[in-house]
């Protein structure tokens, strides 16, 4: 178990379950102490009436070593946020490490329905869910981060500036998120920067979230199961990839190189040289315009 961020301070916004809580964990694991939020809590269910809960993300960071601590919040709520925040500084005095992964969109978009088709009340929601709820949380959390030089904001999204540039993603609500956080990271980083913290956007690639293998029928010990129907899911990684990817950001003395940039957990393994929990280390991204989009079998021979 490593230690590398005992003493550090970390919010995970949007833990419930896939790539916030492997992030979490790996932040944990890593030696930090994490606040958790969501909407989903052991005594109330958010609209995904899933069963994964912010508490289970809690004891998960707290098993693997760090100090897991949940607080349920609706980052769309200001006042919530604000008094998430107002905790953090009264028990811990600092926020080294601030992730904001609100999504909740998965039921939301509308696979390749042009905009005067996709139902608009969803669509609207998807952007309040994945935009408006990152800036709340930043709006009030920075302050925070800023008492102390060196503190990271990581803006996870998915896909990269490169690739989400010259393609469409799913839908112009999707496409639009997305692309919008990418472009707040390159924003936050033009703010941060000259006061001594760090913003960057991360991306997963093929994430084998809670909700991915449900959809596939499949469990984490028999994932592969999956590739007869979907043969390139042969890529996918787990949500403690791109949790390893953020810790190992977290613990790099020089970060500030990657300020306002945008990068993926296949890329900072390579950078960083850890892998996933099997050993492999998957560059999606890669893969996805080299193999999959260039109409190739499904082959990860080299990528990972």
């Amino acid at each position: 178990m490593s230690e590398q961020l005992k003493g550090r301070v970390a919010l995970v916004a949007g833990a419930t379950r896939g790539a916030g809580r492997g992030i979490a964990v790996e932040l944990g694991a890593a030696g930090a102490t994490v606040y958790v939020t969501g909407r989903s809590t052991r005594a109330r269910r958010s609209e995904y009436n899933r069963p994964e809960t912010i508490e289970d993300t809690a004891d998960l960071v707290t098993e693997a070593g760090g100090e897991g601590i949940a607080v349920p919040t609706d980052h769309l709520e200001p006042s919530q946020v604000k008094a998430l925040v107002d905790r953090i500084a009264a028990e811990q005095g600092r926020l080294d490490v601030l992730v904001n992964d609100i999504w909740g969109g998965e039921t939301l978009f509308e696979w390749e329905a042009p905009v005067w088709e996709h139902d608009l009340d969803k669509g609207l929601r998807l952007l309040r869910l994945a935009v408006e709820t990152h800036a709340v949380t930043s709006h009030h959390a920075l302050p925070l981060l800023l008492r102390h030089p060196g503190g990271l904001v990581v803006e996870v999204t998915d896909g990269t500036d490169d690739y989400n540039r010259d393609h469409y993603r799913n839908s112009f609500f999707y496409d639009l998120a997305k692309s919008s956080v990418l472009r707040m990271a390159f924003a936050l980083g033009h703010e941060l920067g000259p006061r001594g913290a760090t913003a960057l956007a991360l991306t997963p690639g093929w994430l084998r979230s809670e909700i991915m293998l449900d959809h596939f029928g499949v469990r984490e010990d028999n994932w592969r199961d999956a590739l007869a129907e979907v043969p390139h899911f042969a890529i996918s990684e787990t949500p403690r990839y791109v949790g390893r990817a953020v810790a190992a950001l977290a613990a790099d003395p020089d970060v500030a190189r990657f300020n306002g940039t945008s990068l993926s957990s296949g890329g900072l393994a390579r950078e960083y040289g850890f892998t996933d929990l099997d050993g492999s280390r998957p560059d999606a991204w890669r893969y996805l315009v080299e193999v999959q989009d260039a109409g190739r079998p499904a082959d990860t021979t080299g990528y990972r």
